[in-house]
């Protein structure tokens, strides 16, 4: 997909939901040397280039140097807390580190719900285009005109669902928008529609997509019918509905093509004691095609691809830099492909609490998966790379141990902790594909949901309707992978559950929106999260309605979250 994109996508005119118009006599001028909505959407190809655009716009959830759009879903919370005591870094006030900065002026969140609504605004497009259009040359692949045709909307649909299902749980009521903007349709006075309303049309919108994107995604980077039926299993344990979350969550794990790894596979196979855990999250093993049964949604990045999508920023956040490390006043660390590059901000950091969810056999707390210590090497081991510096007291050989069992120091004097273990499944770099290593993003394709999240939501519902031993044996069947040892009905509870969720999907999973789901955000975070954890309360379950917004609708009043001026 990535090599699908094409630069002219950038002159595609997009009406921002809440602010702007343009003249009418504007949008009737026919400009032969620009591509408009009503030229491009003419035939298959221009509506695949479309969704290629819209999908473009969905990675940025992981995106490049400073978007880190999708931390605020995941920090803040229970098993991710700040890194950082940067307060010019102000995506760390959204994982709630400075909470009196936390208002509706506040850029990023600003950012983060423009951004949701250009997802929208691009889907209710293509979904326009269409339906409306009578004379579009739907022919093209091995499919009929009519499937193509039902395929591109219900990809549409189910991004646009997927967008509506960050709205909802970030800022509760959102306006509810289905049509296309045009020039003739800007609206100033917009209403936030219950959160109830907005979420029957995102089960609306999943169960049309179901029946139309196949079970293999179309392209590479596209949705599977699998994630459709996991998001549908998701939003009906959201609503309270167990009995549909499980049915559906049975669909994805009951369909033969999708099967959890259990056995070692791909570009690492043959290195002896890497756990099976871990090589889906190496670059070359990402996808289905390579051999990732398990994978339901991958986000595709490349480094140079013409036409393609920046670096991911995953590493970027979450890694240590290693080397600003001090060791008796030594910088001794060179980057290396085997300790994952250059690193970043590390914004984002587990507690102490997590590192405390693990038994000690857990391949999921093992040395392959978290970065628990650093070996001093020479510069045949670090080859091709230039030998560590040697601190006082040290020696090449010598084992330095990060910080892992106390919270990180975060005080004005010690602004980043770089000595933190991070997980390893955001690296992806190794000695074979070799991305540069001075590069904070990383390029290799990323696993963005998996069946073992299925797994879990399966056994959430089957602990919701009683079923405490079969929710047992559901999560078993995850623990095994990692040779964690089986419970039984009575270990079940919520709590074990979101654990388990822990341990097994910490940077994957979107942690906030999971623990706002299972009512369990406010009692987690201040139990867990010392970094910040400790000031949350009822007004922080919501972000604000972004200013602009408000100030936007001039002909009716949007109200703002209970809590925000």
């Amino acid at each position: 997909m990535k090599n699908k994109l094409t630069k002219i996508l950038t002159l595609l005119v997009i009406i921002p939901l809440f602010m702007g118009c343009f003249k009418e006599d504007i949008l009737d001028e026919n400009l032969p040397h620009l591509i408009s909505t009503e030229a491009l959407y003419v035939n298959l190809a221009g509506f695949e280039t479309g969704i290629n655009s819209l999908y473009a716009l969905v990675r940025m959830e992981r995106q490049g140097g400073n978007n880190h759009y999708g931390e605020m879903f995941m920090g803040g919370t229970d098993v991710l807390v700040p890194n950082s005591a940067n307060r010019d870094h102000q995506n760390i006030s959204m994982t709630f580190q400075h909470w009196e900065d936390l208002n509706s002026e506040h850029e990023r969140i600003y950012q983060r719900f423009s951004w949701l609504y250009e997802v929208v605004n691009q889907a209710n497009t293509i979904i326009g285009q269409a339906g409306k259009k009578e004379n579009v040359d739907w022919s093209g692949g091995n499919s009929s005109a009519a499937e193509n045709k039902n395929r591109i909307i219900a990809e549409a649909k189910a991004i646009r669902a997927w967008a509506y299902r960050h709205l909802t749980f970030g800022w509760g009521d959102v306006p509810l928008s289905l049509e296309e903007s045009l020039g003739s349709t800007i609206k100033t006075d917009w209403e936030r529609s219950p959160v109830s309303e907005v979420r029957k049309q995102i089960i609306s919108d999943l169960l049309f997509a179901e029946k139309f994107i196949p079970v293999e995604p179309k392209l590479r980077g596209g949705l599977t019918k699998g994630a459709v039926q996991h998001y549908l299993s998701e939003m009906y344990l959201t609503i309270n509905k167990s009995d549909s979350a499980l049915y559906w969550a049975n669909k994805v794990i009951n369909t033969p093509d999708y099967k959890l790894i259990t056995e070692r596979y791909g570009i690492l196979a043959d290195e002896p004691d890497r756990p099976v855990f871990m090589d889906m999250f190496q670059d070359g093993n990402a996808n289905r095609e390579e051999g990732n049964t398990e994978a339901l949604w991958v986000f595709q990045w490349g480094y140079g691809t013409p036409g393609g999508s920046p670096g991911s920023s995953w590493r970027r956040i979450h890694m240590s830099r290693i080397e600003d490390i001090v060791v008796n006043g030594v910088r001794p660390f060179r980057a290396t492909w085997e300790r994952g590059g250059r690193g970043g901000c590390t914004r984002c950091q587990p507690p102490n609490y997590f590192f405390t969810l693990f038994e000690d056999q857990d391949d999921r707390f093992s040395y392959y998966a978290i970065r628990k210590f650093y070996v001093l090497k020479d510069a045949e081991d670090n080859s091709p790379f230039e030998a560590d510096r040697i601190p006082p007291g040290y020696q090449y050989g010598d084992t330095i141990w990060t910080d892992w069992l106390d919270d990180p120091d975060l005080s004005p004097t010690n602004r980043v902790n770089v000595l933190r273990p991070y997980l390893k499944k955001v690296l992806g770099v190794n000695k074979y594909t070799r991305d540069p290593v001075t590069d904070r993003l990383s390029y290799h394709d990323q696993v963005y949901l998996r069946l073992a999240e299925t797994y879990l939501l399966k056994a959430e519902a089957e602990f919701n309707l009683g079923h405490s031993n079969d929710a047992a044996e559901t999560i078993n069947v995850i623990r095994r992978r990692s040779n964690a040892s089986d419970i039984s009905g009575e270990d079940v509870d919520i709590d074990f559950i979101l654990d388990e969720r822990a341990r097994e999907l910490t940077m994957e999973e979107h942690r906030r929106w999971t623990l706002l789901r299972t009512g369990k955000w406010l009692e987690r975070t201040r139990m867990y999260n010392h970094n910040g954890g400790q000031f949350v309360n009822e007004t922080f379950k919501l972000y604000p309605i972004p200013q602009p917004v408000i100030d936007a609708n001039i002909t009716r009043v949007m109200p703002q979250n209970p809590g925000y001026n």
